[in-house]
């Protein structure tokens, strides 16, 4: 993903320090992180504004001068937060798009945060990176051109290179400091951009899209950010368009976008789907996947189509067990199979009343 929507710790209830907030200005250190770097020299050095104590909380803020209790105020998720302990603060850096943070944790393993927002963790990475990747690519009969949108960490790369049919592999990742920290702290997922079929390019991906050859990709997958700041455009119906010019006809090209939680986020879905059914003229699907550290435990997908050949999302033509090496190429599948794919299709009532997700685009 390529940048996160929250922005730091602040706490109203400080000692004197500060440090500096990205855009220059100064933040607040709050006084129980203080307190635990008096208690434990050696945590100076490791210390960030959202590890607290040894926690790490996706941002959040204290809310009045007496009051003790805790709002939690990412626009994402209102109300609530996870929270992973942390053993060590592995890098924190800054660069010209997003704080990047890289942290051991005592339960998922490594863990990659942009703007204290959880990207990935080394436990549960296995079923994000393998289903966005694979519902698309197991849709269609040999898949020969690819474009990943985002991704910098390397991990939709590693998947995509499970299909031999593929030739080529695009990715337009905006902030390279995510790919060299990834290489750096995450070698599993970074060696996806070891495939000589990978052709990296370091830029907006709108403006990618903009130039791209019409009818150029079969397949088109979005490893976006939450839609809030600059990543907003990436679920806007300008964006789909491009996306939409730039996928094949004649062999029924896909795309999968990241598309939140069906337990937060159902107002953001309906848009997206609306959207989806005015631009694409194939097949509209809406899956989804559990992953523990994303907010609510899960994360969805919205599947497209271009006018041809109808894409069955459900039950795939391409089927992954049938793939030479695929099921073990680079590291073995531990999410995806061909039976999580169909399942993935299945939705809750509420989710097909409230999102209209329960028929196919006309």
């Amino acid at each position: 993903m390529e940048d996160g929507a929250g922005r730091g710790l602040e706490c109203q209830k400080t000692m004197e320090a500060k440090v500096n907030n990205r855009n220059g200005s100064e933040k607040a250190i709050p006084s129980c992180c203080l307190k635990a770097r008096a208690s434990d020299p050696e945590l100076e050095a490791t210390c960030h504004s959202t590890v607290v104590s040894g926690w790490f909380s996706e941002t959040y803020s204290c809310a009045g001068k007496s009051s003790k209790r805790v709002y939690f105020n990412n626009p994402m998720w209102p109300g609530e937060a996870h929270s992973l302990e942390v053993e060590k603060v592995l890098y924190k850096g800054k660069s010209e798009f997003q704080e990047v943070l890289v942290f051991e944790s005592s339960t998922y393993g490594k863990v990659l945060v942009l703007d204290g927002i959880v990207q990935l963790t080394e436990k549960d990475e296995c079923a994000y990176q393998e289903m966005i990747a694979h519902l698309p690519l197991c849709s269609i009969p040999l898949p020969k051109t690819v474009l990943v949108v985002g991704g910098g960490d390397g991990g939709v790369l590693r998947e995509i290179s499970r299909h031999s049919s593929v030739e080529q592999i695009d990715i337009c990742e905006i902030d390279k400091m995510v790919i060299d920290v990834s290489k750096r702290f995450f070698p599993e997922l970074a060696v996806g951009f070891e495939d000589p079929r990978v052709h990296l390019y370091i830029g907006d991906a709108v403006d990618f899209l903009r130039h791209a050859p019409k009818g150029k990709y079969d397949a088109i997958i979005v490893d976006s950010s939450d839609p809030v700041g600059p990543a907003q455009e990436l679920v806007e119906k300008p964006f789909f368009e491009t996306v939409a010019r730039a996928l094949s006809i004649k062999g029924g090209g896909v795309l999968c976008n990241m598309a939140e939680s069906m337990w937060l986020h159902t107002h953001l879905i309906q848009d997206i789907i609306s959207i989806c059914r005015e631009t694409f003229k194939g097949s509209v699907h809406y899956a989804w996947a559990s992953v523990p550290t994303y907010p609510s435990g899960v994360i969805g997908f919205v599947l497209c189509s271009t006018e041809g050949p109808p894409v069955d999302f459900v039950n795939p033509i391409n089927p992954i067990e049938k793939l030479e090496g695929a099921l073990e190429h680079k590291r073995e599948l531990k999410y995806y199979n061909s039976e999580m794919h169909s399942a993935a299709f299945a939705l809750p009532a509420f989710l097909k009343r409230e999102a209209i997700l329960v028929r196919d685009s006309p």
